[in-house]
């Protein structure tokens, strides 16, 4: 079975732009391989091009970590998956005799590059979804949205922990997250 060309430019596109895929473009044939192989049943049976880019999404992210341990470049630990040749500040700090020399200490950027002009549109933005958050809880108080929204967002509490803090099914706070999401979209509109 032979995948149409625009598939497979679907499939190009999903792998380069997962963020596994920087500093490893040279496996950019085994991913798209592997990525190739196991979506073939998918690709002939699914006819909606988002629930084919979402599956083929998740294929290719299962696909590129599967490479990169077979390659030896990745590794699993508590924290989930790490480049081989990073150490996690845990395993260094509980190693006398490692050599500090070979610890890489991976930083998360903060991007300072944003114009007045994206600051602007940012805190418009954000006063927008203020508003749209106050609309949303005044019309329905006893779903909690305020509060579940500044729990979720604002403390970053996982939805079990809002689950318990709410004593809520954290099914229920999954549904109420979404139908906040879809109300903000609709204030936006």
């Amino acid at each position: 079975m032979e995948l149409a060309q625009d598939k497979i430019d679907l499939i190009e596109k999903i792998i380069k732009n997962d963020r596994k895929f920087a500093n490893n473009e040279d496996l950019y044939d085994d991913f798209f391989n592997e990525t190739c192989k196991r979506s073939l049943v998918i690709v002939k049976t699914i006819t909606s091009d988002a629930t084919l880019e979402a599956y083929l999404r998740k294929i290719a992210t299962t696909s590129i970590l599967n490479v990169l341990k077979d390659s030896g470049r990745l590794r699993r630990s508590r924290n989930g998956f790490m480049p081989t040749h990073e150490v996690s500040l845990e395993t260094a700090a509980g190693s006398p005799s490692l050599d500090y020399s070979d610890v890489k200490i991976v930083y998360d950027t903060a991007d300072i590059a944003d114009s007045p002009e994206d600051l602007v549109l940012q805190k418009e933005v954000v006063t927008r979804v203020i508003s749209a958050l106050d609309k949303i809880n005044e019309a329905e108080p006893d779903k909690q949205f305020l509060n579940i929204y500044k729990l979720r967002y604002e403390n970053g509490m996982t939805q079990k922990e809002i689950a318990e803090e709410l004593n809520l099914s954290q099914s229920e706070v999954s549904k109420r997250l979404f139908k906040l999401m879809e109300k903000v979209k609709q204030f936006f509109n």
